[in-house]
């Protein structure tokens, strides 16, 4: 067996997605008409961690638990599809599924098709397996294929790096396991503690570390990153900003990630670290339902027109601003965060700085161009930044297109070089709230009153 080769314990569901519009209410009910468009079967569960272990260029093998019926063998097809070698337990009723309905690439409903089913017991090949896996990952969704392997597991904990993607309805993660990875809801559950955020989540961590006696725990929190406490550390990882996106199946894209680099030696942070950012860009992706198996793994958008690309491809709205943003204040984060509001990603236009001097004068800027994009790029609201150099940033709105252009202040949008833009593939343009008082030359002037008088 391949030192890269990475064994995945858990249980396998099918995955459905029906997707459509959904343009019109329903004559006998106030809910939503989905018009069929496509249909998409995908793995699902444990299957799904093995496919995306298997695009990282893992050699891969999953044991898990197959019903014998047409979803179960729909499974087996997908898997063998992705190159991820199946050591099937036997399943005593169907495989499970799980139905997505979407309209315009958003959740509407789901629907689960689950009957009593119970996993075999391990087998010689599955035995032979975990003593000889170099690292594991096991992938519980708490229908019993964990469970009947524990001893293996807990004898494979102590000699190999071991990751454990705990359910509510599943057994603890063993004892000696590198690294345990439930969600903030799962953690709240099994600390049977309150709170929320991330203090919440270290403390649920350090509780959770004594009970389960790993030798860390990371409490994943969405779009926040994750929390991790470990034999003498504790830190917090935040995560790389994302427009949109779906984030079903970003458990199990952690889970492999951080499974997948255990093996290499890697730390407890670069595992974490790493995870998270792969995690991130699975959701900007699309998530599950974007994937393909034995596809690459998707990477984060490298530029604005191509995040302005994802989210119009996904059914949303792309917003963009312009302007110099010198000495950003108060003023700017409110008017970036009213134009964040109105979409579902917003991309900042910034003037360089030879495009300041020519429209401010030749003190300015105060501050260089890759400064204020730092400083922008930081803010929550702010999804993506590109400098321009011409005194308005209309090449910029022909490469990214946005639906909406959002300018702060006393103008009228009749105005606006950008309204006469966006009118040409039917984008409009919107003026925010001018907060009054609040202004960079305004900012300049007391600052030099104050040196003249020497405050």
């Amino acid at each position: 067996m391949s030192r890269g080769h990475l064994v995945v314990v858990g249980d396998a569901l099918l995955d459905r997605d029906i997707s459509g519009r959904a343009t019109r209410l329903s004559p006998d009910a106030p809910v939503p008409v989905v018009e069929e468009e496509t249909r998409r079967n995908r793995p699902g569960g444990a299957a799904l961690a093995a496919a995306l272990a298997t695009a990282d260029g893992q050699e891969v093998s999953l044991i898990c638990a197959l019903g014998r019926d047409g979803p179960g063998e729909e499974l087996a097809e997908l898997l063998a599809a992705a190159g991820v070698r199946v050591v099937d337990l036997g399943l005593s009723g169907p495989t499970p599924e799980k139905v997505r309905i979407l309209a315009s690439g958003r959740p509407m409903l789901r629907l689960d098709r689950e009957g009593i089913a119970f996993p075999g017991p391990p087998t010689e090949e599955a035995a032979g397996l975990l003593e000889r896996a170099p690292s594991i990952l096991v992938s519980d969704y708490g229908r019993g294929v964990a469970a009947n392997l524990r001893g293996l597991l807990e004898e494979a904990a102590a000699r190999v790096p071991l990751v454990w993607d705990p359910h509510p309805r599943g057994p603890e993660p063993v004892p000696g396991a590198f690294l345990a990875t439930p969600n903030a809801t799962e953690a709240a559950l099994f600390a049977r503690a309150g709170g929320e955020g991330r203090a919440a989540a270290g403390r649920w961590a350090r509780l959770l570390l004594e009970r389960w006696r790993t030798s860390s725990v990371a409490v994943t929190l969405g779009a926040e990153g994750a929390v991790v406490v470990g034999e003498g550390s504790s830190f917090a990882v935040p995560a790389p900003r994302v427009a949109g996106g779906d984030p079903c199946g970003a458990g199990d894209r952690f889970a492999s990630r951080a499974a997948s680099l255990a093996a290499t030696g890697a730390s407890l942070r670069e595992v974490v670290e790493e995870a998270v950012r792969a995690a991130s860009a699975f959701v900007a992706a699309g998530g599950a339902h974007a994937s393909r198996p034995g596809a690459a793994p998707p990477e984060e958008p490298a530029d604005a027109t191509e995040l302005a690309r994802r989210v119009r491809g996904r059914g949303g709205t792309v917003v963009a601003t312009g302007g110099c943003f010198d000495l950003l204040h108060a003023g700017h984060v409110r008017m970036l965060e009213a134009a964040r509001s109105l979409g579902d990603c917003l991309i900042v236009c910034l003037n360089s700085d030879a495009s300041v001097r020519r429209l401010k004068g030749e003190d300015r800027p105060l501050v260089p161009q890759e400064e204020r994009a730092a400083v922008l790029r930081a803010l929550g609201c702010v999804d993506a930044v590109v400098v321009f150099g011409e005194d308005t940033p209309e090449r910029v709105l022909e490469r990214i297109r946005p639906h909406v252009f959002a300018k702060g202040g006393d103008y009228e949008v009749s105005e606006l070089p950008e309204a006469r833009v966006l009118a040409r593939w039917g984008g409009e343009a919107v003026i925010l709230p001018y907060v009054e008082g609040r202004s960079t030359s305004r900012l300049i002037r007391e600052a030099a009153n104050r040196a003249t008088k020497g405050i």
